[in-house]
């Protein structure tokens, strides 16, 4: 495939706002997840909670898009001179040629969650200030960050569970590709909401303590919420040597279970073997893979026999989510970011929370930061219903 640039990027989630403070957990290896305190919720989990969400206002113009979501939305894009690089590149390209990529899965269903409570008690109509084509509607948070950002280019929302942030990057390269484009804000947004807290909790999937994947005791997620953007653009002549490129995408659908991966990882090696094959790399090319690992019992096994099939043991890899939880339509962004960093400061983040590593899942697990030139970095997002993506990210010399 044709290479990209991630021209700037950056993330905030419950270990940080920005690259830095994101950067500086992961090599502390220290988590940002703690008991679960959201809200009205009454279950025992952790979960990973941005600070400063509560705190965010957004311009008058735009007060009908006020949700979590897009608050948070905001605060990241505050981050890293995110905001001053997309007006530089509309500066370049114009307006229209800039399209806007998201993913998410909940949006902002809080807010509906909030009005539902407030219902008139007669007739059950919800209160008339309650906006849901502005606040909870999928759409939301593209159309906000699009208008922050006084961009008008094709606007996409993508819902494909906890895949949807990073199959973004496919549907921006595939315009971009079509020329009808020359840069792409792509990214998710996912914040916390009771309906996510309490569904996952049904369904069993939430852990006591923090989540532990890859551990002989795993026992589920911890939920958490998170905002990850990045500017993509086509490589240019000349590129420092540190820059970080996108130089792979592979999607597969394998529709096994509305709810359970397949057992044995069909449709994510199918995924990985994709995004190989489109970056024109081979296996022994990969120098650390950060893998999808939620720590469910199901999810961590059928990820390791779709790694081991394709890596065996030569390639390390580590989930980032015992660090930052899984921040399910923002997961992928997410962890492009810190990809991107790993690949700029030459290190492979360790996964902490790990104690005793399940030796039944065949792969090379790193429970320890492993310092190190790394060259190519692959990133695995495979969410419910069987849909999957893999990133393949490079640096540039």
């Amino acid at each position: 495939m044709t290479e990209l640039l991630l021209k700037e990027y950056t993330a905030t989630s419950c270990v940080g706002h920005g690259r830095l403070k994101t950067l500086e957990a992961l090599w502390a290896q220290r988590g940002g997840l703690a008991p679960c305190s959201f809200e009205r919720a009454e279950i025992d989990t952790w979960t990973g909670e941005v600070s400063g969400v509560d705190d965010e206002r957004l311009p008058d113009a735009l007060r009908r898009f006020d949700c979590r979501n897009n608050r948070l939305a905001q605060l990241a894009l505050r981050q890293d001179g995110f905001m001053n690089a997309v007006a530089q590149s509309a500066g370049r390209w114009g307006r229209r040629r800039i399209g806007v990529f998201l993913g998410t899965s909940t949006s902002g269903i809080l807010q509906t969650e909030l009005a539902y409570r407030h219902r008139d008690p007669t007739t059950g109509a919800l209160p008339a200030d309650f906006d849901y084509a502005g606040s909870q509607n999928s759409f939301s948070v593209a159309d906000f960050v699009r208008q922050a950002l006084d961009l008008d280019g094709p606007t996409v929302v993508i819902c494909s569970a906890c895949s949807s942030s990073a199959k973004v990057f496919g549907s921006a390269k595939r315009m971009l590709d079509a020329d009808l484009i020359d840069a792409a804000v792509v990214g998710g947004v996912d914040s916390l909401c009771l309906t996510t807290l309490y569904g996952f909790h049904a369904l069993q999937l939430t852990s006591k303590g923090p989540c532990k994947p890859f551990d002989t005791k795993r026992d589920g997620i911890s939920i958490s919420e998170a905002a990850a953007f990045a500017l993509l653009e086509r490589v240019p002549n000349s590129l420092d040597a540190t820059a970080v490129k996108l130089l792979g995408v592979g999607e597969s659908s394998d529709a096994y279970h509305m709810s359970s991966p397949h057992p044995e990882g069909q449709g994510a090696r199918t995924a990985m073997l994709a995004a190989l094959g489109s970056a024109r790399l081979e296996p022994g090319d990969i120098d650390y893979i950060n893998l999808h690992g939620t720590g469910t019992p199901s999810n961590d096994t059928s990820e390791s026999c779709a790694v081991a099939s394709v890596f065996g043991t030569a390639v390390g890899g580590s989930s980032t989510k015992g660090a930052t939880g899984h921040a399910l339509g923002a997961a992928g962004a997410l962890e492009a970011v810190i990809c991107s960093l790993a690949l700029q400061y030459d290190f492979a983040p360790g996964g902490i929370n790990t104690r005793d590593l399940d030796p039944a899942l065949g792969i090379q697990y790193l429970v320890q930061n492993r310092p190190g030139r790394v060259n190519h970095v692959m990133s695995n997002s495979f969410g419910f219903g069987g849909t999957n993506c893999s990133l393949l990210l490079g640096r540039a010399g």
